[in-house]
């Protein structure tokens, strides 16, 4: 009874030992029955046949980074560069990846180094730096299609480095300082041009607001002379007006007869003080005939013509 439970137990071991798997997630296993693919195991509990089934190929179903080994590829136009990349990739049968090919990694690896070759040579040195995009499309494009009966999915592919030769990264330095050095010349050049025609523009500004100014300052000044000269006739027509109104009234002939002999012994005395020669007319004496001949034409210039005479005086006066 001892022994039969001992066999039991052995061969429970030896069952659960080599007809037990236990699958990892994301895990893939190749399960050969009798030298001959059987199945592929996914992640979890799985049974197989002891001594029959045998786990041949395990594969990780998870995206991988391949570097790429770095490379000297040639240009267009004759120079030697060194390229070297990285490769991203993702087993998606793992049946295919275990007997479509032997080592998909050393494959792809070399098959990577070989399209990126061949994509450098149809261009120049200057236009490998400005299409790594394209390059990049262009690799993974041609993998995809080589490594689909691989069973593998080729993601992304990217340049990581390219190095030309030291005498051609002088050269390519060299022209790069040209290039600043002719951009920041045209920059210096377009910006004192600009610069003179915005102080040719501002001078023209100035001189038209100048223009402008003084036009404005004349036209002000006439305007003022002309409202001060109509402002003085019109004070001279009325005090003239009011002359004549109250030389018109009773009484205004006697008063302008007497500012008359004031204005003529004013200005005679006037005469007397600043010189000490004195030329007189004949008829100085006759005071009251001068008198009566300013009266006279004070009456001519009266605004009505018509000036009232005073009454001679009653005899004996």
């Amino acid at each position: 009874m001892t022994v039969a439970l001992g066999f039991l137990v052995g061969l429970a071991f030896l069952i659960y030992a080599f007809g037990v798997r236990i699958v990892p997630q994301q895990k893939a296993y190749i399960v050969e029955r009798l030298g001959r693919y059987h199945a592929t195991l996914t992640a979890g509990l799985n049974i197989i046949i002891p001594f029959m089934d045998t786990v041949r190929y395990q594969h990780s179903l998870k995206e991988q980074a391949l570097d790429i080994p770095e490379q000297i590829c040639i240009t267009k136009d004759n120079v030697q560069v060194g390229v070297d990349a990285v490769l991203f990739l993702r087993v998606v049968d793992a049946q295919k990846a275990s007997y479509g090919i032997g080592n998909y990694l050393f494959a792809i690896t070399q098959l990577a180094q070989t399209t990126l070759r061949s994509e450098v040579g149809k261009i120049t040195l200057d236009r490998t730096f400005e299409e790594r995009g394209t390059i990049n499309t262009l690799v993974v494009s041609e993998l995809d299609k080589a490594t689909d009966p691989w069973g593998v999915k080729v993601l992304r592919y990217e340049i990581k480095n390219i190095t030309p030769p030291k005498d051609v990264l002088s050269a390519m330095e060299k022209q790069m300082r040209a290039e600043r050095e002719k951009r920041a010349q045209i920059l210096t050049s377009e910006g004192d041009r600009d610069a003179k025609v915005n102080r040719a523009e501002g001078q023209k500004q100035e001189v038209i607001k100048q223009s402008e100014a003084s036009k404005q300052q004349q036209i002000n000044v006439a305007e003022g002379q002309a409202e001060a000269i109509l402002s003085v006739a019109r004070a001279t027509a009325d005090a003239l007006t009011q002359v004549g109104q109250a030389i018109s009234r009773n009484g205004g002939i006697e008063a302008v007869n007497l500012r008359v002999a004031e204005q003529w012994i004013n200005q005679f005395g006037k005469i007397a003080r600043e010189t000490n020669t004195l030329i007189l007319p004949a008829n100085m004496g006759d005071l009251a005939s001068l008198i009566a001949t300013a009266t006279t034409a004070i009456k001519k210039t009266a605004p009505t013509g018509k000036i009232s005479q005073p009454e001679p005086p009653p005899p004996g006066a």
